[in-house]
């Protein structure tokens, strides 16, 4: 018996001394970083039989391996960008590492934001754009990237701007065109591009000319064609007020332009003062003496 002992103590701290070797072989070798789609491997040190787990965003891949072999991913294994953890598991043991996939640098796809989406001709900083930049996997494309913005109307005339995308969005102001029509809003990064539609229509009138003439007991009042300050025939809807002023009091309409004119009959006084507007512009009067 005192024999034994001394050789089953020497046997245990054998096993214990082994045991301790074979844990300090598990390890763990994978890359810091690669980009979204691309082809990566992982290698592993130690022998026996072990489970290999990477968790991320939306994505958890799992395989069986050798120790001390190397398991390759194939391009498009994970294609989600963000902080993956890598976890090796054996025998109770078990490794840990940070995998981070980033973002493709080459733009795929754009998201373009335009506003509005109607509004008059001619208005200085009108117009606003905001773009945001993808990689093929729908990643968000961080680094920073040129976006070029154009706008350009049925007229022929055109604007454009450019910007840096930052964290992935670039944005712009840009007038609207002088011409009413649908105008198109093109945003490009790389080969990448986009492209909205935005209506210009006419802004308020510029200028008013009406004339004036008997219809039967009554006066018949009609301005000419009315254009905005761009040339463009203003909208159907646009209201017109005409006014007579006479010795006992004054009568007023509200016309809506219809083609670009607006037309009236009004009571048939002699020396009366006949007017026209329509928001803040005034146009010509005249003296009824007929």
């Amino acid at each position: 018996m005192r024999h034994i002992l001394p050789c089953l103590c020497a046997a245990l701290a054998f096993v214990a001394i082994h045991a301790a070797s074979a844990q300090e072989q598990l390890d763990l070798i994978s890359p810091k970083s690669i980009v979204a789609g691309s082809a990566f491997s992982i290698q592993s040190s130690g022998s026996g039989t072990a489970a290999l787990y990477i968790v991320g965003p939306d994505q958890v891949l799992e395989r069986s391996l050798q120790l001390g072999t190397a398991v390759s991913f194939p391009a498009a294994s994970l294609n989600n960008a963000g902080d993956y953890v890598v976890i090796l598991s054996s025998d109770s043991r078990a490794r840990t590492a940070w995998l981070e996939v980033l973002p493709q640098t080459e733009p795929a796809k754009i998201s373009l934001l335009a506003r509005p989406s109607r509004l008059p001709v001619d208005v200085s900083n009108a117009i606003t754009g905001a773009a945001y930049v993808f990689d093929s996997y729908r990643n968000l494309i961080v680094t920073p990237i040129k976006v070029s913005f154009e706008l350009s109307s049925p007229s022929g005339a055109k604007q454009s701007s450019s910007a840096v995308a930052n964290d992935g969005a670039a944005w712009t102001e840009m007038n609207s065109t002088s011409s009413e029509g649908d105008d198109r809003f093109v945003a490009h990064a790389g080969r990448a591009s986009v492209e909205r539609e935005i209506r210009q229509v006419p802004g308020n009138p510029c200028q008013l000319t009406m004339t004036a003439q008997q219809s039967g007991n009554r006066l018949e009042l009609q301005t000419a064609p009315i254009h905005d300050c761009s040339g463009n025939i203003v909208a159907d809807g646009t209201i017109v007020t005409f006014t007579e002023t006479y010795d006992d009091g004054q009568s007023t309409a509200d016309v809506p332009v219809k083609r670009g004119i607006a037309n009236v009959e009004m009571p048939d006084y002699r020396g009366a003062m006949l007017s026209v507007a329509s928001g803040v512009v005034l146009g010509n009067q005249i003296r009824w003496e007929k």
